[in-house]
């Protein structure tokens, strides 16, 4: 086994955060501010690349530009036990929903996955960039044409908005899906974007023009709320939005909108 081992307890259940223990020398990888609190004796360091194998200075620089990419940091963060026993360091997710943990090597060492639910993994998974075969993906696939991609043979954690269902396609059986409910595949999912059938579904639907079509065999993990549904609804609210508030079961209802200026 490339990756180290280790092990995991994830708590909470709609604002979750994962505890990792590591034994001596053990490292877990996760991007930038993603740690919530550790022992005293973990060693945080900043890195190029994801420290999954020896790299010369081209070789991580490389691997770096590939992040960019992504959208992601330049760096990512390890952190190691340096000390005997265990040591335990914990990750919170960013944004109410859920962990997802996966062993990579339960799913042929791979798996492909939108750019911004990677939280942490064991030292040893390979975390890069993933080339979608059809430029329709790029331009319309909802997270763009680059998707990360995690290869090894260790656990990694993901994290996605509101439930996670998990759907296991066999071979030539499709599923069609919102382009931001998508949360990651195994390898061998087929994944294509096409454009919604009709008009009045197109213009009137609620879903936009275009929906994501996955093609087993293989693993697909969809989340019930997207980051950026929940960022388009609390703006449309918003008062630079010209959002009102409402008032519903509030004693000042219109009263509250009166002293804040908004009837004016």
């Amino acid at each position: 086994m490339n990756s180290h081992e280790i092990d995991y307890r994830i708590y909470g259940d709609d604002l979750q955060c994962v505890e990792i223990t590591l034994d001596p020398d053990e490292t877990v990888i996760a991007e930038p501010g993603g740690m919530m609190m550790m022992d005293g004796t973990i060693e945080m360091n900043t890195i190029f690349g994801d420290g999954s194998k020896s790299q010369g200075i081209m070789d991580k620089l490389f691997s770096a530009g590939k992040r960019v990419l992504t959208g992601e940091s330049l760096f990512m963060t390890t952190y190691t036990h340096r000390a005997f026993g265990q040591g335990k360091v914990t990750f919170a997710a960013p944004y109410p929903g859920k962990i997802l943990p996966l062993d990579l090597s339960d799913h042929q060492g791979k798996i492909i996955c939108q750019k911004e639910s990677f939280l942490c993994a064991a030292k040893g998974v390979s975390i890069g960039i993933a080339f979608q075969k059809r430029l329709g993906v790029g331009f319309f696939g909802g997270e763009g044409f680059i998707m990360q991609k995690l290869e090894g043979d260790g656990l990694a954690f993901l994290h996605a908005g509101g439930n996670i269902i998990k759907r296991t396609l066999h071979h030539g059986e499709t599923l069609t899906v919102d382009t931001g409910c998508l949360v990651a595949i195994s390898s061998g999912v087929d994944y294509d974007v096409k454009l919604q059938k009709g008009i009045k579904n197109s213009l009137f639907g609620g879903e936009g023009l275009f929906l994501v079509q996955l093609t087993g065999p293989g693993d697909v993990w969809i989340q019930s709320m997207p980051l950026s549904r929940l960022a388009d609804r609390i703006y449309a609210h918003s008062p630079k939005a010209g959002g009102k508030r409402k008032g519903e079961g509030s004693i000042l209802g219109g009263i509250g909108d009166l002293l804040d200026g908004d009837s004016f």
